[in-house]
C-alpha cells in the first residue's frame, strides 16, 4: 500500500489513492462541492486539502458538520493523521471541537491558540454575529454534509459571510447525496459559492478499486389480518371526512389518492376560504385536521406495527378527552368506530406486526454467523426504536437507542455528550446493535458496521444513500430492507429508488464542470471593513439565533449581543424591549399560552415595550372569531401601552429594528432618555419619576412606591430598607441609594 508524503500530514497513515488525490487538487483552485459515495474518503479529501492550505497559506481551518458526534468523529481525524505543531511556544493542541457548552470567553481563547477549528454551524454563526471573532484568517472552510445549505440553515449564513470577510477565502463542500432534484444542487451552490463541482460514483474507474460489495436485499412481510382489519376501520373514517369536505365544495381526491400532496392541496383550499372570511373554511380546517391523524394512524399500522398503533390511539384518545385537546382530537374521540378501534387495540397482548421477529431473527442469524459484527438498525419513529430496544434486549441481544436530544412524550432523547458516548461504545463492540432514528443517518462512521437494516422504507434518496452507506465501509456489507406488501413501504420504495437514480443522472450531467454560479454577496455584508461592528448596539435573546432576522441585522452592521433575556427577543437601549412573533404564533400563543400575562410583565419592565406582529393576516390562523383578536390588540395599546408594529417578513423586522436603535443612538438620545408625556394622574406622574432611574423600570417603580409610599421617603430611605423590599435586589438597591446621594456634575 502507498501512502500519502505530505509534510503537513503524518507519514504512512493516509493511504494514498489517486481519486482523492485528483478531486483534492481541483478543490485547491476554487470553491468546489465533492459529491463522493459514502464510504470512500470525503474526510481524507478534506485532509489533504486542508494540509495543502496550511502549508501554502497558513491561517486556520474551520471545519463545519451538522452534529456534534459527527464533529467529534472529524476531530479525531484530523487529530490522528494531520501533522500541525502549536503555534509559537504554546503547549495547547492546535485542534479545538467548538461546542455550544463552553462559556464565550473561552470559546475566544480557543478561537485565538487554534489552527485547525472543528465544530457545529450554529455555535460559530452566534460568535460571528456577537463579533467575538472574525473569519478573516480562515484560509479553508470546510462544510460537510453540505445539502443542507437551503433556506435559514446556518451553513448559507456562515458561508457568505466568510466569501465576504477572508482575506484568503477557499470553500469545500462535501455530500454523498446531495437531491434528486437539480433545482436544489443548483439552490445549494448558490447558497455556498460554489464555482465547480467534482463528483465520482462507485462505478468510476478510478474508485471502483475500493468499493465493497454491497448486497440490497428487499424482505416482503404479510400484513396480519388484525393489523388489515384496524386499517379498513381508519380509512373507513377517512373517507367519511372526505366526503364532509366534498360536501362543502371542496376538491377532494378518492381515499386510494390520499398522498401528503392531495392533502396539501386540501389544505391550500382551505386556506383560501378562511382567507376570504368563508365561514366553511374554519371547520373544514378542522375536518383536515382530522385526516391528517388519521393518514398518520394507518402508516403506523402498515409500518411500524399495533404496538406503535395502539400507543398512537392511546395519545389521541387523551387529547380529545383532556381539557386542552384539539378540535379534531376531540371530534374522532366522538366517533363510535374510533373508540371501537381503540378498544380493540387495547386487548392486543403481543406485537402483531412480524417485522419485530423478522428484526430479530436477521440479527441474531448475522452475529451467529459473525460475531464481531456491528448492525445498525434505522427506524423512522422513536416508539418504534424502544419497541426494538425492548424486545431484542428480552431476546439477550446487546443493544442500544440512539435518538436526537430532544424529550418527547414519555421517550427521552438523548444529549450530544451521550450520543458520542453510545457511538465509541459501539465502535469498542461493548454492544453489537444500535436502534437509530434519523439522527443516526448523517456521516457516522463505524468501519465495522457490516449489515444495516431498514425497519421501513424511507421517500427520500437522501436519506436512503445515507442509511445504506453506513455499511460496506472497510468490507462487504449487507442492507435489508424490510418491506409490507400493499402498503406505503412499498410506495416509498419505488418513490426513493426513482430519485437516487434521478440524483445520479443528474450528477453524471454535472460531473466535473465549472459551475456558472457565482459567489453570493449578502447586502451591506461586503462592506464590512472590522468584523466588531460598529453600528447601533441591540442585545439579542440567544434562543433568536435562529431567525434570518439575526443574520440580517449582522450583515447590517449592527452591533450585536447575545444573551438570554428573561423578557422579550430584542432589548434596544434603556427604554425599548421588543418582543417578536410571527402571525401564526402571536395566535398560537393567545390559545395555547399566556400571551396578555408575557406582554404585562415586558410592559411593567420598560416604558418604552413593542410587539412586532411579523408576515400573514392575524385573522386567518385559526379558527378564531376576528374580535377576540381585536380585543386582544385593543388591551395590549390601550391597557399596557405597547406599541404594535406589523412587518412583512424577517427582512422588513430587522429593518425596522435597526431604525428603532439608531434613533435610540441618535442625536436625540439625550432627550429622549426620558421624554416629555402628558399624565393623567399623580400616581402616573410619580411612577414615571422613578422609572427613570437606570435600571429600574415601571414595574420596580411600581414596588418601591407601593412600599415606601412617596418619593421623598424612596430618596431618603437606607440601603438596607431598599434592598429589604421584596422583589428589589442588592444591585438595584444600591444603584438608587447612590444615585439619591451622589453630588451633580
Amino acid at each position: 500500500m502507498e501512502y500519502i508524503s505530505h509534510p503537513l500530514v503524518k507519514p504512512d497513515t493516509v493511504e494514498k489513492r489517486e481519486y482523492q488525490l485528483s478531486i483534492a487538487m481541483k478543490a485547491l483552485d476554487a470553491n468546489t462541492m465533492v459529491i463522493l459515495p459514502t464510504g470512500l474518503g470525503k474526510t481524507a479529501v478534506a485532509l489533504l486539502v486542508a494540509a495543502s492550505r496550511l502549508y501554502n497559506e497558513g491561517g486556520k481551518v474551520l471545519m463545519l458538520a451538522p452534529t456534534k458526534p459527527l464533529v467529534e468523529q472529524h476531530l479525531r481525524y484530523f487529530e490522528r493523521y494531520l501533522n500541525v505543531k502549536p503555534a509559537g511556544e504554546s503547549i495547547a493542541p492546535p485542534f479545538v471541537m467548538f461546542t455550544g457548552d463552553a462559556p464565550p470567553a473561552e470559546r475566544t481563547a480557543e478561537w485565538e491558540r487554534a489552527t485547525v477549528i472543528l465544530a457545529t454551524p450554529q455555535v460559530i454563526k452566534n460568535d460571528v454575529i456577537a463579533g467575538r471573532y472574525s473569519l478573516a484568517d480562515v484560509t479553508l472552510l470546510v462544510v460537510d454534509e453540505c445539502h443542507r445549505a437551503v433556506g435559514n440553515y446556518a451553513y448559507v449564513f456562515l458561508a457568505q459571510r466568510y466569501l465576504a470577510s477572508a482575506d484568503k477565502p477557499l470553500l469545500l463542500a462535501m455530500t454523498a447525496s446531495p437531491g434528486g432534484a437539480q433545482e436544489k444542487v443548483q439552490d445549494v451552490c448558490a447558497n455556498l459559492g460554489i464555482e465547480h463541482v467534482e463528483t465520482r460514483t462507485e462505478n468510476d474507474p478510478d474508485v471502483s478499486p475500493y468499493v465493497f460489495e454491497r448486497e440490497l436485499e428487499y424482505l416482503s412481510i404479510d400484513l396480519p389480518p388484525d393489523l388489515k382489519s384496524a386499517i379498513q376501520v381508519i380509512n373507513g373514517l377517512i373517507e367519511e371526512r372526505l366526503a364532509l369536505l366534498a360536501s362543502l365544495r371542496f376538491t377532494v381526491p378518492k381515499r386510494e389518492k390520499l398522498t401528503m400532496k392531495a392533502l396539501n392541496a386540501i389544505n391550500a383550499q382551505i386556506q383560501q376560504r378562511i382567507a376570504s372570511r368563508d365561514p366553511t373554511g374554519y371547520s373544514a380546517a378542522s375536518v383536515y385536521a382530522e385526516c391528517m391523524k388519521l393518514k398518520h394512524a394507518v402508516t403506523l399500522a402498515e409500518s411500524q406495527g399495533s404496538e406503535v398503533l395502539k400507543g398512537y390511539l392511546a395519545k389521541l384518545i387523551a387529547e380529545g378527552t383532556g381539557s386542552g385537546g384539539s378540535k379534531a382530537s376531540q371530534r374522532l374521540v366522538a366517533d363510535q368506530s374510533f373508540r371501537e378501534l381503540f378498544e380493540r387495540s387495547v386487548e392486543w397482548t403481543k406485537e402483531l406486526h412480524p417485522k419485530v421477529e423478522i428484526t430479530r431473527d436477521l440479527v441474531k442469524a448475522q452475529l451467529e454467523a459473525f460475531p464481531d459484527s456491528r448492525i445498525i438498525v434505522f427506524a423512522t419513529y422513536r416508539d418504534t426504536v424502544q419497541l426494538l430496544a425492548d424486545f431484542l434486549t428480552a431476546h439477550d441481544v446487546g443493544c442500544e437507542r440512539f435518538v436526537g436530544q430532544a424529550t418527547k412524550d414519555s421517550e427521552k432523547g438523548l444529549s450530544q455528550k451521550k450520543q458520542i458516548a453510545a457511538l465509541q461504545r459501539f465502535r469498542d463492540g461493548e454492544f453489537k446493535v444500535l436502534i437509530a432514528t434519523s439522527v443516526g443517518e448523517e456521516g457516522l462512521d463505524v468501519p465495522s458496521t457490516d449489515m444495516v437494516i431498514f425497519y421501513e422504507a424511507v421517500p427520500s434518496e437522501i436519506r436512503s444513500i445515507q442509511r445504506k452507506g453506513r455499511t460496506g465501509r472497510s468490507g462487504a456489507g449487507r442492507v435489508v430492507v424490510l418491506v409490507t406488501k400493499g402498503t406505503s413501504d412499498e410506495v416509498f420504495q419505488h418513490v426513493s429508488a426513482t430519485k437516487e437514480k434521478m440524483m445520479h443522472k443528474s450528477m453524471r450531467a454535472m460531473g466535473n464542470i465549472t459551475s456558472p454560479v457565482q459567489r453570493p454577496i449578502v447586502a451591506e455584508q461586503a462592506c464590512i471593513e472590522e468584523f466588531t461592528p460598529q453600528g447601533p448596539k441591540i442585545i439579542i435573546d440567544d434562543r433568536e439565533t435562529s431567525s434570518k432576522v439575526v443574520e440580517i441585522l449582522s450583515c447590517m452592521g449592527a452591533a450585536i449581543r447575545l444573551e438570554r433575556l428573561a423578557l422579550g427577543d430584542y432589548s434596544i437601549g434603556d427604554r425599548i424591549l421588543v418582543e417578536r412573533k410571527t402571525a401564526k404564533d402571536f395566535v398560537d400563543t393567545l390559545i395555547n399560552r399566556d400571551l396578555l400575562g408575557q406582554v404585562k410583565a415586558m410592559a411593567e419592565a420598560v416604558t418604552r415595550p413593542v410587539m412586532i406582529i411579523e408576515g400573514g393576516d392575524l385573522y386567518t390562523q385559526r379558527d378564531m372569531h376576528p374580535n377576540a383578536i381585536r380585543g386582544v390588540l385593543a388591551a395590549l395599546t390601550v391597557d399596557m401601552g405597547v406599541s404594535i408594529i406589523f412587518t412583512r417578513d424577517e427582512d422588513d423586522t430587522a429593518q425596522m429594528l435597526m431604525v428603532l436603535a439608531r434613533r435610540e443612538a441618535g442625536e436625540r438620545g439625550e432627550r429622549k432618555v426620558h421624554p416629555h408625556k402628558t399624565h393623567s394622574s399623580v400616581k402616573d406622574e410619580q411612577e414615571y419619576i422613578i422609572s427613570a432611574f437606570p435600571e429600574i423600570g415601571m414595574r420596580n417603580a411600581r414596588l418601591l412606591l407601593a412600599h415606601f409610599g412617596s418619593i421623598q421617603t424612596i430618596a431618603n430611605a437606607t440601603l438596607e430598607e431598599l434592598v429589604a423590599v421584596r422583589g428589589i435586589g442588592e444591585k438595584t438597591g444600591q444603584k438608587v441609594f447612590e444615585l439619591c446621594r451622589a453630588k451633580y456634575g
